[in-house]
């Protein structure tokens, strides 16, 4: 039930499609070859809001078609303040490593690669990234992901806690 609520409250949005990759995958069987197509796509609003999505098909317009759908499908709200993110987050999924810090105003996005475009979908402005490890597409976005999602607010942390927001600044816990 709170998944259809969820799917209806995010329907309302424009998503922007970016597509990160369309590869040619072959399975090798004993009379021939089966050539298919696998596509990434990253949708996301530019205002904290963004999915990822992978599509298999035998044509490279349906695997992009499908990996759209999935990306829809696989929404995550992101906390932003001013243009870039609260503290600094590191995440790891396979042999990616993904490390995100927040950066002054004029700083630009400082990524590559698909880390950089799940990023730009998100609507970061100014934020300072260093992927290492794995450069596997996959992985890599799936890490970003992980590392937004563990990002939180002021606001966040203060309801989690129980205390105000001076209290939280301070470091003070009654």
């Amino acid at each position: 039930m709170s998944s259809l609520i969820e799917k209806k409250k995010y329907s309302n949005f424009e998503l922007k499609e970016k597509l990160v990759g369309v590869t040619r995958v072959c399975k090798v069987t004993k009379g021939r070859r089966y050539f298919s197509f696998s596509a990434i796509v990253i949708k996301g609003n530019e205002n904290g809001l963004v999915g990822y999505g992978f599509g298999k098909s035998k044509e490279a317009t349906d695997a992009i078609h499908k990996a759209g759908e999935q990306a829809k499908r696989n929404l995550h709200q992101i906390c932003i303040s001013n243009g870039t993110i609260p503290h600094a987050q590191e995440a790891k999924y396979g042999g990616a490593r993904i490390l995100i810090k927040p950066a002054s105003e004029g700083t630009g996005i400082i990524a590559g690669g698909s880390l950089r475009a799940v990023l730009e979908a998100v609507g970061l402005k100014n934020v300072l990234s260093k992927s290492k490890g794995s450069s596997n597409p996959h992985n890599v976005i799936k890490a970003t992901i992980k590392a937004l999602d563990l990002i939180r607010d002021v606001n966040i942390i203060s309801k989690q806690r129980g205390i105000s927001i001076e209290e939280v600044y301070n470091g003070i816990i009654i």
